[in-house]
């Protein structure tokens, strides 16, 4: 014979319980009151006796109740604790992250979060698939990685995309460079400067020709590359300033390039992580996709 319930059930028992009435409790679950009631009467169904008594005022306990509330308190501690350690186990034994990042994020940002990650998990394994934005939420899509690092939500249903932090677009010159010396430019600022630019077919190109247009901004681009890290190889040789997105420049003080921030507009993108809605991640991915969280949500 089996005795047919689920934990929940054990937990909305307890919370009725230790929150004295149904109301509460119903919220604390986040959970409607009727279903909250169903999960009692299923509960009190599989062990044959009523748990509760309802009155128009309290909830009490029957003699059953009060006999069976320490068992589920240990039941629950018991199995909330046999969890995380198979979690913990889990992660510190092994596994691999795989992930798709936009190499601006890839770049710069991601080696730190990494390093942390293997601070404590030594033998996690990642595997990082740096693509453009589109493909990156391809990639999501069809399963290949678990989630996404990415600078668009798509128009997929079966998507999710949590916004992060806004990403704002910034000057790259050298330190030697007249607009060095200023903390601060406007576009204007930048007529008649040898610009280095992304592709066209780069998101990041897009959305900043798109933001300038409607600004009533016109710069000319004195050459035109595929992959940020070459701009600012090309700033670097004193070619020319590139417009790039923050998060593509380099974090750390850098002995040969400054970046400056560019108003009158600002420009800025949206950074967040892609997921297919209802998907659930592996425990390693799970516990790297906190800390990716806390360390994009803490300044600095």
């Amino acid at each position: 014979m089996s005795i047919n319930f689920e934990a929940l059930d054990l937990r909305a028992f307890v919370a009725v319980v230790e929150l004295e009435g149904f109301h509460r409790a119903a919220e604390a679950l986040n959970l409607s009151q009727p279903a909250l009631s169903r999960r009692i009467q299923r509960l009190e169904a599989a062990i044959g006796a009523a748990l509760l008594e309802r009155t128009t005022r309290r909830v009490a306990l029957t003699n059953v109740g009060r006999e069976f509330l320490p068992l589920v308190r240990r039941m629950l501690d018991e199995f909330d604790s046999s969890l995380f350690a198979m979690r913990e186990l889990g992660q510190q034994r092994g596994g691999q992250i795989t992930l798709a990042c936009v190499p601006t994020a890839a770049f710069y940002f991601l080696p730190g979060v990494i390093a942390r990650f293997k601070e404590q998990y030594p033998n996690i394994r990642f595997r990082i698939l740096d693509l453009s934005a589109n493909e990156g939420l391809e990639s999501v899509a069809r399963g290949e990685v678990e989630f996404g690092i990415n600078l668009l939500g798509g128009s997929d249903p079966e998507l999710t995309f949590e916004p992060l932090l806004e990403d704002p677009f910034v000057l790259a010159c050298r330190r030697d460079h007249p607009l060095a010396a200023r903390p601060a430019l406007t576009w204007s600022d930048l007529e008649g400067q040898p610009l280095v630019a992304v592709s066209r077919s780069s998101g990041n190109r897009i959305l900043l020709d798109a933001a300038l247009v409607r600004a009533g901004v016109r710069l000319s681009w004195s050459y035109e590359v595929t992959h940020l890290s070459t701009s600012l190889g090309l700033v670097e040789a004193g070619l020319g300033i590139s417009v790039l997105p923050r998060l593509a420049t380099p974090q750390a003080e850098h002995p040969i390039i400054v970046t400056r921030a560019i108003a009158d507009p600002e420009v800025s993108r949206t950074i967040g992580v892609v997921r297919r809605r209802g998907g659930r991640l592996a425990p390693a991915a799970e516990r790297f996709l906190e800390m990716l969280l806390g360390t994009w949500r803490s300044p600095g």
